[in-house]
C-alpha cells in the first residue's frame, strides 16, 4: 500500500465553465440552511489558527485536514438539498457562491478564520454538470441508470452509529461506486461518483437524515465531538465563573506559600551542600514534588548501571538507549537515556513525567523515576541529559520473540500469543478510557511491547505519549512513530485519534498471528516491499484466512478440536484486519476490539478497502 496524499481537496470536482449545464432554477440566494453547522458535533479544532485572515492565497497550516473536514460539513447541506430537490449539486455558479458565503458566515460565528470557504473551495465544484458521474444530475437519473433499489437502499437505511451497520453501508457504497464507474467508463470521474454515493446514502436512503450522528460519522467520515446539553452549558458557565474566582484565591495562596518556601530553601541550601544529605543525599532517593516518580541523581544511575557499561546495554527504545541497572535495594530497573525527543525543555520533560508517573495498570510498564543531569547550577554542562527509569522486564520485547535473530528463543505458543494480544488491548483501553484526558501512545509496535517473567505483555515507551483534548482529535505538525505501523490519516495529515493507536494495534495482531514483520523491504519473492496489511488482506479476501496463520500455530495449536482454536485464531486475524482498516470510521474502538477478541460480539463482515477517492479517511494503491 502506497502512502500518499490521494488528491488535493482544492481541485475536488472542479469543472471548467464550458462544462456547466443550465438547470430550471436560476437564483442568487442559497437554497439551503447552514444552521446545523453551529450545533452538530464536528471538530472545529481542525481549522482553528489554520489560516491568515484577509488573504485567501496565504498558505494554510494543516490545510488538508481542515479542508477535508469542511468538505464533509458542507456536504451535509448538499445532502439536504438532494433530499428536497432531487438535484445532486447546486443549480448555477451564483447560487454556489451564495451558499459558500452563507457557509462562511456560520464559520465566522464559530470564530474560525474568515477566508476558509474561499481558501478550500471553488464555487464551480458544487455546480450541476452532466460531466461529473455517468451524466447523473438528479435522483431520477440515478434510478434510471442503477434501478429503483440498490445495495445502498438496503444497507444504509438504519442507524449508522452501529459499527456493523456502518461497515455494511460503506461496503455497499463501494460496490455501487464501482457500478457507477462501469457506467461512466472514465476513471477520472471516480471522485465525483463517490461524492454522489455519499450524498445519496445520507440524503435519500438514511431514515434519520444527513444530520444524524450515524450519517455524520459514517458516510461523511466526520470525527464527532461530544454534544453539550443546553442546561448543562448554562450550569457549566455558572459554576465555571464561581470556580474561577475560588481558583484565583487558592492559586494566590499557593503562590505566597511557594515564595515563602523558596526563600527558606535557598537560605538552607548552603547547609545542605556541606552536609551532603539534602534532596540527593548519598545513596538516597526522595520523591520529587508534584510527581509520583522518584527523583534520581545521576551518580545513583551511574552506580546502578556500572557507569552505563556496554555489558548492561539492553537496546534502543523510542528516542533513547536503554541499560539494565540494579538499585541499592536490589530492585532491577531499565534506565533509558533520552537521546532525542520532542521535549522543548526541562519543564516539558517534567510535565511528561508527571503524566506518566500517575498511570497505574498491570498492562503498562511502570515508570519508577527520572533524572535531569545538569539542572543544578553547579553543573557546567550546556545540554541537560534526561533519563527515565522503568521496571525491568526480564523477557525483553515482543519483537525478540516473534523474530529472533541471534538468540534461539522458542516460538510463542498460541496461549502466549492470545494473552499478549489481550494484554496490549487492555493497556491501550486504559490509556484511551481509563484516564482523563485520554492518552494516545502514537508508537505501538512489537519492540514497545515488553514481556514480564510470566510472559505477560506490558505496553512501554510513553516518550511519545500525548494527552488529547476531550472529544477532539489531535493535530500535530510532527508525525512520530514507525513505518509499517502508522495509521494512514496520521502519516498523511498528522491527524491523531484513538483510532490511530487501534490501527497500530491491528498491525501488531497480524504480526503475532502471522509470524511476519509489519514491513519487510528485503522480500526475495517480490521486487516491492512487503506490507503485512496488504498481504493478509489479499489472502483473506480470497477466502484463504488459514494461510495467514503462522505455520507453527497450525502445527501446535490446533490439536484440541473441542475448543476449536483454529477458529479462534482466525477470529483474531479478522479483528487485526478490521483494526488496521484504512478507513478510520470502520475501525472499532479498542473496547469493541476487546469484545470481538473475547467473542462477546461478532466480528462484522470485513468491508472492501477503497480506492484513493479523496475521502478524508481514504488511502491506498491506484487501481
Amino acid at each position: 500500500m502506497n502512502l500518499f496524499i490521494t488528491i488535493t481537496i482544492f481541485t475536488l470536482f472542479s469543472l471548467s465553465p464550458s462544462t456547466l449545464s443550465h438547470t430550471p432554477t436560476n437564483s442568487t440566494h442559497c437554497p439551503v440552511n447552514f444552521n446545523y453547522v453551529l450545533h452538530i458535533p464536528w471538530p472545529t479544532a481542525d481549522c482553528r489558527h489554520s489560516a491568515t485572515s484577509g488573504n485567501p492565497k496565504t498558505p494554510v497550516t494543516n490545510s488538508t485536514a481542515c479542508c477535508q473536514t469542511l468538505l464533509s460539513v458542507f456536504g451535509i447541506s448538499l445532502a439536504h438539498h438532494l433530499k428536497t430537490t432531487s438535484y445532486f449539486n447546486l443549480p448555477d455558479l451564483a447560487t454556489s457562491t451564495a451558499c459558500l458565503t452563507d457557509f462562511q458566515s456560520k464559520l465566522n460565528i464559530l470564530k474560525l478564520p474568515i477566508n476558509l470557504a474561499t481558501f478550500c473551495f471553488d464555487p464551480v465544484q458544487f455546480v450541476i454538470s452532466s460531466n461529473t458521474c455517468a451524466a447523473i444530475r438528479t435522483v431520477k437519473d440515478w434510478r434510471q441508470k442503477l434501478g429503483k433499489s440498490t445495495l445502498l437502499d438496503s444497507s444504509c437505511r438504519n442507524d449508522l452509529t452501529d459499527l456493523t451497520a456502518c461497515a455494511n453501508c460503506v461496503d455497499a457504497g463501494l460496490r455501487v461506486h464501482r457500478q457507477l464507474l462501469d457506467l461512466d467508463g472514465n476513471f477520472s470521474h471516480s471522485i465525483g461518483c463517490f461524492y454522489f454515493v455519499v450524498l445519496y446514502a445520507a440524503g435519500i436512503v438514511n431514515r434519520l437524515g444527513p444530520e444524524s450522528d450515524g450519517a455524520v460519522s459514517c458516510p461523511f467520515g466526520i470525527n464527532a465531538v461530544p454534544k453539550l446539553h443546553k442546561n448543562g452549558s448554562n450550569l457549566f458557565w455558572r459554576y465555571g465563573l464561581i470556580g474561577g474566582v475560588v481558583g484565583v484565591v487558592v492559586v494566590s495562596c499557593f503562590v505566597g506559600l511557594y515564595i515563602w518556601w523558596e526563600r527558606i530553601r535557598k537560605r538552607e541550601s548552603g547547609k545542605i551542600g556541606e552536609s551532603g544529605v539534602g534532596e540527593f543525599g548519598s545513596g538516597r532517593m526522595r520523591r520529587r514534588p508534584n510527581t509520583g516518580s522518584i527523583w534520581f541523581k545521576i551518580e545513583e544511575l551511574e552506580k546502578a548501571t556500572d557507569n552505563f557499561s556496554p555489558k548492561n546495554f539492553v537496546g534502543r527504545g523510542g528516542f533513547g538507549v536503554v541499560y539494565k541497572g540494579v538499585l541499592p535495594d536490589g530492585s532491577v530497573v531499565a534506565v533509558k537515556k533520552i537521546v532525542e525527543s520532542e521535549f522543548e525543555g526541562n519543564d516539558d520533560f517534567c510535565n511528561e513525567v508527571e503524566i506518566i508517573s500517575n498511570l497505574r495498570h498491570r498492562n503498562l510498564v511502570l515508570l519508577i523515576g527520572c533524572c535531569i543531569h545538569g539542572e543544578d547550577e553547579d553543573y557546567e554542562r550546556k545540554d541537560d541529559q534526561r533519563y527515565l527509569v522503568y521496571e525491568y522486564m526480564s523477557n525483553g520485547n515482543l519483537d525478540d520473540h516473534l523474530f529472533p535473530s541471534m538468540s534461539r528463543l522458542p516460538p510463542l505458543t498460541w496461549p502466549q500469543r492470545k494473552n499478549i494480544i489481550l494484554d496490549v488491548a487492555k493497556g491501550l483501553a486504559y490509556l484511551h478510557y481509563g484516564v482523563k484526558p485520554a492518552i494516545y501512545h502514537r508508537d505501538i509496535k512489537a519492540t514497545n511491547i515488553l514481556l514480564d517473567a510470566n510472559m505477560r505483555a506490558r505496553v512501554a515507551d510513553f516518550g511519545l505519549a500525548k494527552q488529547s483534548r476531550d472529544g477532539q482529535s489531535h493535530l500535530t505538525t510532527r508525525v512520530a512513530g514507525t513505518h509499517g505501523y502508522l495509521a494512514p490519516e496520521y502519516a498523511l495529515y498528522g491527524q491523531l485519534t484513538e483510532k490511530s493507536d487501534v490501527y497500530s494495534f491491528g498491525v501488531v495482531i497480524l504480526e503475532i498471528m502471522c509470524g511476519r514483520k509489519a514491513l519487510d523491504l528485503s522480500c526475495n519473492n517480490s521486487p516491492s516491499r512487503f506490507l503485512i496489511t496488504d498481504w493478509a488482506w489479499s489472502l483473506i479476501k480470497d477466502g484463504n484466512v488459514g494461510q495467514v496463520l503462522d505455520p507453527f500455530l497450525l502445527g501446535h495449536g490446533a490439536s484440541n478440536e473441542a475448543m476449536n482454536p483454529k477458529g479462534i485464531m482466525e477470529r483474531f486475524v479478522l479483528v487485526g484486519i478490521l483494526c488496521a482498516h484504512v478507513m478510520v470510521v470502520l475501525r472499532p474502538t479498542i473496547m469493541d476490539a476487546i469484545k470481538m477478541l473475547e467473542g462477546d460480539i461478532e466480528v462484522p463482515a470485513i468491508p472492501d478497502r477503497p480506492a484513493p477517492l479523496g475521502h478524508p479517511t481514504f488511502t491506498g494503491d491506484i487501481v
